[in-house]
């Protein structure tokens, strides 16, 4: 039986909830101090195709758990497609891990965002692999260093493009 998944963030009173009532997104990533390998992670995408962290050795690779019904998660997303296009050529690689949910409402809520993302959107439908990597709460994200470890974790909604959020990445990313 999958483990039940919390939204990190507050809805605030009881009504219509709009981006300006929600606590803002965090600029700051915690950097794990003594990195163990990263745990498995093969899935299919929206499209049918599928992603092996395990083929995505050197590369930096940003791990995100997430879900269309989680406001932070929905608020994230636009920021890791500015990193992703930042970055992408010095070898960032996005993996969005959706916990939980079908194809269709996956595919339904990438029309609603701007930018869409052009990175995988992975489908855990089972949250099997959420329960795997330790996820507790979404938004989660990891990322994972060219050499497969798991070298920084964000709990929550987390503005990915912020400088204090990219001036911890770049260090990680081979030198152009």
């Amino acid at each position: 039986m999958p483990a039940l998944l919390l939204c990190i963030g507050t809805l605030g009173a009881v009504g219509t909830v709009g981006a300006a009532d929600l606590p803002p997104l965090s600029h700051r990533l915690t950097l794990i101090e003594d990195p163990a390998a990263a745990p498995p992670l093969r899935l299919e995408d929206i499209e049918g195709v599928e992603h092996d962290l395990a083929d995505l050795k050197g590369r930096l690779v940003l791990v995100n758990f997430w879900a269309t019904w989680c406001p932070p998660c929905r608020r994230e997303m636009p920021s890791m497609e500015r990193l992703y296009q930042q970055f992408k050529e010095r070898g960032l690689t996005v993996l969005a891990v959706d916990v939980g949910e079908d194809m269709d409402t996956v595919f339904a809520f990438t029309g609603q965002l701007d930018p869409a993302p052009t990175f995988p959107l992975l489908l855990d439908t089972d949250s099997q692999a959420a329960q795997d990597w330790g996820v507790k709460g979404l938004p989660t994200s990891f990322v994972v260093d060219p050499e497969g470890r798991v070298i920084i974790r964000a709990v929550g909604g987390t503005e990915f493009d912020a400088a204090a959020a990219v001036d911890q990445l770049v260090p990680f990313l081979p030198k152009p």
